[in-house]
């Protein structure tokens, strides 16, 4: 998952089962635990960037199973969509 600022074109943050702080916690990356870890890592991140507010963009991705738990984790952790 990443977080672009669209005016400039830049990746701010980003997070996804690969990264250094879930890589070797996840006991299966392609799950909706793993989505759920993965949603938390991306809010801390844009947080700590001073983001509170992103549009969520699925990429033409039903609303169900790890797009939703990415989406609900980061919303629990403080991300508004």
């Amino acid at each position: 998952m990443q977080l672009v600022d669209d005016v400039a074109g830049k990746t701010v943050a980003a997070a996804s089962s690969q990264s250094p702080e879930l890589k070797g916690n996840l006991k299966h990356g392609g799950n909706k635990d793993a989505a759920a870890k993965v949603g938390e890592l991306i809010a801390r991140r844009a947080g700590e960037k001073g983001i509170k507010q992103a549009c969520f963009d699925r990429a033409g991705f039903k609303y169900h199973g790890c797009v939703s738990a990415v989406a609900e984790a980061a919303r629990k952790a403080g991300l508004e969509f």
